[in-house]
């Protein structure tokens, strides 16, 4: 599509010589030089159109964009733009972007010399999970005349990229799990028990557990015939996120639930290279979402595909159901991780029974968030009386995060106290240092 559009420098040379026509009426001698400018001035515009509008492709431009986008990190698209005039040429790009990064001054501008290509990236941090729609790539050309410019439309044709949970972090933190090793002195004991698997049927020696007799094997064989165990390698581990209206919060242009949600990928991502078997869960006023804690080919893609579609529900959580749900459908000792908030210790109260009870069977760690936005109001000076009621309130919040912590581990319960940008490395280290003091 061909369109025309006259520059600031055709204004600016137009008001220059109508100014010199309204002063020509003083001083005569100008006029005729004025008339001789204006001509010049329809000359040169005819000539740019010319050598704008007479080759036939002029720009061509591509946008480059990645299959998905990774939620809350930076994603980076290209832009490649090829000269085919003859000349070198100023451009000016305008990139329609999706209305969630709410961006309405886009612009680029670059020169491209004759006959070559250009390529260049931008970036965009999406803090949103969802489908994010890019419109058209506009490029107007502007000759060495600068008088008028081409426009030139590609990528007409809206496309849509994804915004998944930020699986750019699995990469961050893979290393960190691998390079892991256990400090001097800590040796590495697992529990017996509920973390036994069956590894074959032998014959009974003098000295082996009589309840592990296999009565159907003995009879067949008409000798005592017992079932081994083994220590079992691989241990559930679940990520169980709220979803409730409490993680709705906001830090960073990310909620709560979206920092959990990037979180749980990673630490599922970190368990399976570990060798244990990463599992997932949502809950409010039911529990949903689940996949079980398996080590398949496929369980980190289902895992991916299942925290995209995660939204809160804005419900008060019901932790009764929760506590309800594990009973009956894990009944294996696993590693749970739960992602929550309380902001206070009477909101700990209300469920500290259920999460006494789950801790009972399972290793669970509470994890709950700092109001950063808190601490920087207690660490700004006071300016009046005002601002030393609001650090008072500020205060006794924050120190009863730290009463929750203590109540917490009194009652037999681990607990992570973060801010939401740690709350990934702090996970991952809260697993590793359980590994390695056999915990799980």
């Amino acid at each position: 599509m061909k369109r025309l559009y006259l520059e600031q420098n055709f204004f600016y040379a137009l008001i220059t010589i109508i100014t010199l026509f309204i002063v020509s009426y003083l001083i005569p001698s100008l006029f005729g030089v004025t008339k001789v400018l204006l001509l010049s001035l329809f000359i040169l515009t005819f000539l740019d159109f010319i050598i704008l509008f007479f080759t036939k492709k002029g720009v061509q431009a591509k946008r480059i964009l990645p299959e998905k986008f990774s939620n809350g990190d930076e994603n980076t698209i290209e832009i490649h733009l090829k000269n085919y005039y003859t000349f070198k040429i100023s451009t000016k790009i305008i990139d329609e972007i999706p209305y969630q990064f709410q961006v309405r001054d886009f612009l680029i501008k670059r020169n491209i010399k004759a006959s070559s290509n250009k390529a260049f990236k931008y970036e965009l941090r999406p803090t949103e999970r969802g489908e994010y729609w890019f419109g058209k790539l506009i490029v107007y050309a502007q000759s060495p005349l600068k008088l008028i410019s081409r426009r030139f439309d590609f990528e007409e044709k809206k496309h849509m990229i994804a915004t998944y949970p930020s699986f750019i972090q699995l990469r961050k933190f893979d290393l960190m799990a691998l390079a892991y090793r256990n400090e001097y002195g800590i040796k590495k004991i697992r529990k017996i028990g509920q973390t036994m698997e069956f590894e074959q049927i032998k014959e009974y020696v003098l000295g082996d557990d009589i309840r592990n007799i296999n009565w159907k094997a003995t009879a067949k064989k008409s000798q005592l015939m017992i079932n081994q165990y083994q220590d079992e390698k691989s241990q559930p581990i679940y990520s169980i996120i709220d979803k409730g209206r409490v993680m709705k919060m906001p830090f960073n242009g990310l909620s709560l639930l979206d920092y959990a949600i990037n979180s749980a990928l990673v630490m599922s991502n970190v368990t399976i290279k570990k060798h244990d078997k990463a599992g997932m869960f949502c809950f409010s006023k039911k529990v949903e979402n689940r996949v079980v804690a398996e080590r398949r080919s496929n369980q980190m893609n289902l895992i991916l595909e299942t925290l995209y579609n995660i939204n809160t529900d804005f419900k008060e959580s019901d932790f009764s159901r929760l506590y309800t749900d594990l009973k009956h459908n894990i009944k294996h000792r696993s590693l749970l991780f739960l992602y929550t908030n309380f902001e206070t210790l009477d909101g700990l109260d209300r469920q500290l029974a259920y999460l006494q009870g789950i801790a009972k069977s399972h290793v669970l760690v509470v994890i709950f968030f700092i109001n950063t936005e808190l601490e920087d109001l207690i660490n700004n000076p006071s300016e009046d009386i005002q601002d030393i009621y609001q650090k008072t309130i500020a205060e006794k919040f924050t120190y009863e995060k730290r009463l929750i912590v203590k109540e917490l581990s009194r009652r037999g319960v681990f607990s992570i106290l973060t801010k939401p940008e740690n709350l990934t490395v702090n996970v991952i280290n809260k697993y590793l240092e359980f590994k390695a003091r056999g915990v799980i």
